[in-house]
């Protein structure tokens, strides 16, 4: 029997608190009173979640190694980045196992995320295109071809309003059924799809550093806390840092730091 529902916040915390499957630290950045819409639906172990914010904000996003995650821009406003890369509408987002990763919105946003167990993924990827697809070792952005990202969306969208609004519909074990193998058939289409960019390899080694960044202010967090003795833990340059910030954050590491402990 499928579970699912919608809820509104007004506290980030709370927000944050009910993406399952990915612990969420969340950084509001624009003024105004935050509000947020969740919405989830959990057929078996595979999962389904919209989420709709309404200010900009960074998150350090840490996944659960038990699940496949895959999220994606739900809106054509101003662009959701991920690891320092603005995402297009129609662009999605195949996350490497355990992936801890920032990701940050500029104004109002709308976003994907659908979860599911790796061996379902595996077994349906070789079903319909004779590979097993797993995870990557590192996060990867694909820009899959318009009609695949169109049948994701519109699919997607559908079993949230489903969650919305028919409760007893999505309850019914064969509903349920056939809606997690159309999501899955249409996700499969597009995780073969080719990268959205080159230049991988500094992509990542950014990457890295800022999970170190991130690893740096939880251990030497405090009054004493300055950029030198941050850099040397992180074994980085000040100005690489600087540079990975920008990219990543849009802001420098010094204000960064200074809304951590807001």
């Amino acid at each position: 029997m499928a579970e699912n529902g919608t809820a509104t916040f007004a506290n980030p915390d709370d927000y944050q608190a009910g993406i399952g499957g990915a612990n969420f630290n969340l950084i509001v950045t624009g003024g105004g009173d935050f509000k947020a819409r969740l919405t989830w639906l959990n057929l078996r172990r595979f999962h389904v979640f919209r989420g709709c914010e309404n200010l900009p904000r960074i998150a350090f996003i840490s996944l659960s190694p038990a699940q496949v995650f895959v999220s994606f821009p739900m809106s054509e406003g101003p662009p959701l980045t991920y690891g320092g890369l603005a995402l297009q509408f129609g662009d999605v987002v195949f996350h490497s196992r355990s992936e801890r990763m920032h990701q940050r919105t500029s104004g109002e946003s709308q976003w994907g995320l659908i979860s599911l167990p790796p061996e379902q993924l595996a077994a349906c990827g070789k079903a319909l295109t004779g590979l097993r697809i797993t995870s990557p070792p590192a996060g990867r952005v694909l820009r899959p071809s318009r009609s695949a990202a169109s049948d994701l969306l519109r699919l997607h969208s559908r079993a949230c309003r489903l969650a919305e609004t028919r409760h007893k519909l999505i309850a019914n074990p064969e509903v349920a059924r056939a809606l997690e193998q159309e999501l899955l058939h249409a996700l499969v289409n597009c995780l073969t799809a080719d990268d959205a960019t080159g230049n991988l390899k500094t992509r990542r080694h950014h990457a890295d550093i800022m999970v170190r960044f991130e690893d740096a202010l939880s251990a030497l967090r405090g009054p004493q806390l300055n950029m030198p003795a941050l850099c040397a833990a992180i074994g980085v340059p000040e100005r690489t840092l600087r540079v990975c910030c920008a990219e990543f954050l849009g802001m420098s590491p010094t204000r960064y730091t200074f809304c951590c402990d807001d």
